[in-house]
């Protein structure tokens, strides 16, 4: 089967519409109908990897939604413990990265190697939610070192850009002590200056990470930097675009009540309470099931807000 071309001269990812479609509508707050649309995608495109990076993407989405709980002040998935939907997840990583690996065989290419990055960056999201930090480290290292060539191969690569920016803020994030572990165990360093401006280049640029990343970054700035009002900034066009979204809704309620805007924080969350209940799937995280959906589990964390706020 031949792969998605780009026209002539073109660079950068090429992605179907039926591909962007998914994740405007993983982006919209419906995590099941994405997770349809990916499968989907893939029986019409068993040789390519983009399809089980759709499902789980949205797959992910769906765990986050169920570890999200509020602590320091801040709504965040902290940490979790194993969830049996977790082996699935990294299989389709697994099926992804091998199937961006076999058409590397035939080809060089930018975009496959940008692939075959996102499998293993898939597989830091959740070993780091369940504090496999050593695993997590190693997944991080072989994303950086795909993302690290599909640039050399295309400087002009904005998701490469932007999924290597994450590596390179977090990794300069990271403890003292910690620091101290990346060193022994032979993991290169980040500069968190870079990190930011790389990751401000996916979200103006980018073809598929460049919600993802937005939301990424809002985040990293909330917890790490205390810069609520830029990343309020750079929150805020996600409830614009995807008003849907629970997540993005949480994320600027709660900028907003560290910056003492109560008024404005309660509009989001008020918001949050008026969304549709979209009923789980069967292999939903067990922590959303018990919570109905996404949606469910985020109308108790607005209202959680409101009552400390008040």
């Amino acid at each position: 089967m031949l792969l998605f071309a780009a026209s002539a001269g073109a660079q950068g990812l090429s992605v179907p519409p039926e591909a962007r479609a998914a994740l405007e509508k993983l982006y919209s707050g419906d995590a099941e109908g994405s997770v349809a649309m990916a499968r989907d995608f893939q029986k019409a495109h068993p040789d390519h990897p983009l399809g089980p990076l759709l499902e789980g993407e949205a797959l992910w989405w769906k765990r986050y939604c169920g570890a999200l709980e509020i602590k320091y002040g801040m709504v965040e998935a902290w940490s979790h413990s194993k969830d049996p939907g977790d082996e699935s997840y990294f299989a389709l990583a697994d099926h992804a990265i091998q199937l961006a690996q076999a058409q590397l065989a035939k080809s060089d290419t930018a975009e496959m190697h940008f692939y075959a990055g996102m499998g293993s960056a898939l597989k830091v999201r959740v070993l780091g939610l369940r504090s496999e930090n050593r695993a997590a480290a190693h997944a991080a290292v072989a994303a950086r070192t795909e993302m690290t060539r599909a640039l050399e191969l295309d400087p002009q690569l904005a998701d490469a850009t932007a999924a290597l920016g994450l590596y390179n803020y977090y990794v300069d994030t990271l403890s003292p002590i910690v620091k101290v572990l990346r060193f022994f165990m032979g993991i290169p360093g980040g500069n968190r200056e870079t990190g930011v401006a790389q990751m401000k280049t996916g979200m103006e640029h980018g073809v598929i990470l460049n919600v993802d990343v937005r939301f990424i970054l809002a985040r990293a700035l909330r917890q790490y930097d205390q810069k609520y009002q830029e990343a309020l900034d750079i929150a805020e066009p996600l409830v614009a675009r995807y008003p849907q979204n629970p997540m993005f809704l949480l994320l600027a309620g709660n900028l907003n009540v560290e910056l003492g805007r109560k008024a404005k924080a309660a509009e989001y969350f008020n918001a949050v309470s008026k969304l549709p209940e979209v009923a789980p799937a069967a292999e939903c995280c067990s922590r959303c099931a018990k919570c109905n959906s996404c949606a469910g589990h985020a109308r108790s964390l607005a209202q959680e807000f409101l009552d400390s706020t008040r």
